[in-house]
């Protein structure tokens, strides 16, 4: 029997794009976004627990990985990378562009700090809300919400699945998610 690595499976805890917490299944990785209220950044915490009552009492008294810059009218503003490998910042339209020149805006490709580019696409596989491939469509992960035909106890159901070849840009796969997830909810 041949034994491969389980892909981190990441409850989003309230599917919302400004506020919610991403934990793995296998408490694995924890993620957290949050934009405080008036703002319009949203922020990308590595946690280092999983999301509880008790830690959303606590402050954040830590730094983020990542930062969205969106602007007033929720129009695309500038991602930074503020940790990792890549450090900088780059508009989003430049770092989530198009795939094709007059192709729809829920069809973009973006290049990550490991130098590869991957894309993102909108209900292009059966049962996944957003899957992103590499160029060549090797599946990397996808987002899923939860059926609203199935009931759910203890848990939202919705999903974000990284399989493990792509576990070093896990932060930039959430990143990319939340924009494009984003770009759908403004119809950019």
């Amino acid at each position: 029997m041949m034994r491969r690595p389980l892909p981190l499976t990441f409850e989003d805890r309230t599917a919302q794009l400004t506020n919610t917490d991403f934990d793995e299944l296998y408490d694995r990785l924890f993620f957290h976004v949050m934009r405080s209220p008036g703002s319009n950044i949203t922020r990308i915490y590595d946690m280092v627990i999983r999301a509880s009552r008790y830690r959303s009492t606590l402050p954040l008294n830590r730094d983020p990985i990542i930062e969205l810059e969106f602007l007033p009218n929720e129009s695309l503003g500038t991602i930074s990378f503020l940790k990792g490998p890549y450090q900088g910042s780059i508009h989003m339209g430049r770092y989530l562009r198009k795939t094709a020149f007059f192709g729809t805006s829920l069809s973009r490709k973006f290049m990550a700090s490991d130098g590869r580019e991957y894309k993102w696409g909108y209900r292009t596989n059966p049962g996944q809300e957003w899957t992103c491939t590499t160029m060549d469509n090797t599946l990397v992960a996808h987002y899923d919400l939860k059926n609203p035909n199935h009931r759910f106890y203890d848990v939202s159901g919705n999903n974000l699945i990284v399989y493990e070849p792509w576990a070093h840009i896990v932060s930039e796969i959430i990143a990319s998610c939340i924009i494009m997830r984003h770009i759908a909810q403004f119809n950019l």
